[in-house]
């Protein structure tokens, strides 16, 4: 049996149901606020905002998200100099001023030196000196070294004693104009003329230039250090974008000057040099 105070709640709590539904039905129809629309997540796609002048930008060779990217440790350094020499490639190579501006660069170039049976290396023979010792310490290490009296040039340390990476180009991504005035301080020569963006980091020395790289970096550990270090590139590229030649400026280096150990990224305009001939031989 249904007592009468049964029968009197239960109209009550379906008109209270009611009005309940009622509510949320009148709320889902109001448009959303601006706030609303910020906080609602994307649910696949990234969100892309309106571009800045800080961020890197979307290179047409590698897919690029915006957003800093994860810092590489020893893991990454610690393999023999061939397969670290093309790991590189896609890498994002960072360098902090005092000040705390930011320079970013994507490597796009590289070379390998095998060490002491590498007839172009300073280590060749497994000699050691002061100067290269940087080849020598554990992988992720910088060698830093003038050349020409001028010009620094900068090496990582791989896997071997003696073997190492030198970069020889980058993709300017953030910081183009501070790089463009530190390229105008530094080099010698047309100082007076402005310097185009594939400019800025399309040689070895010229990337030292424009990343304000001097014999202070030699030896520290780009796994460690706070003014400088490597990100993880978004993609590396595919294998046949990655072309495979001889080395650059070693002719004194006998058969070792011809062995295909550069490596850089077809058809990108910052590579420091071309070579047609591999390119050619790779499509063959």
């Amino acid at each position: 049996m249904v007592t009468p105070s049964l029968q009197m709640k239960k109209p009550k709590q379906f008109s209270r149901r009611m009005g309940q539904k009622k509510q949320r039905l009148a709320k889902a129809e109001q448009p959303h606020s601006p706030s609303d629309t910020a906080q609602a997540p994307c649910p696949k796609e990234p969100c892309l905002g309106p571009p800045t002048t800080l961020g890197p930008y979307r290179s047409i060779y590698f897919s690029s998200p915006k957003g800093h990217l994860t810092r590489l440790g020893l893991e990454f350094f610690d393999q023999p100099a061939v397969p670290l020499a093309r790991a590189f490639l896609g890498q994002v190579l960072v360098r902090r001023l005092p000040n705390g501006t930011e320079l970013r660069g994507r490597i796009v170039e590289t070379e390998a030196y095998l060490g002491p049976e590498d007839e172009a290396a300073h280590s060749r023979g497994g000699r050691q000196t002061p100067r290269n010792r940087g080849m020598f310490m554990k992988p992720g290490t910088l060698y830093v070294y003038l050349i020409y009296g001028m010009y620094f040039c900068m090496n990582i340390s791989s896997q071997g004693d003696g073997a190492c990476v030198l970069l020889r180009a980058l993709e300017p991504l953030e910081g183009l104009e501070t790089m463009r005035q530190l390229r105008s301080t530094l080099r010698k020569g047309t100082a007076s003329r402005v310097l185009k963006d594939r400019e800025l980091c399309s040689g070895p020395s010229k990337l030292c230039q424009a990343l304000a790289i001097n014999k202070s970096f030699d030896q520290r550990d780009l796994a460690q250090d706070e003014a400088i270090w490597l990100e993880r590139g978004p993609l590396e590229p595919s294998e046949p974008a990655v072309v495979t030649a001889a080395r650059v400026g070693v002719g004194y280096a006998g058969e070792w000057a011809r062995k295909p150990l550069r490596f850089y990224v077809r058809g990108s305009p910052w590579v420091s040099v071309v070579d047609r001939v591999a390119e050619q031989d790779a499509q063959a």
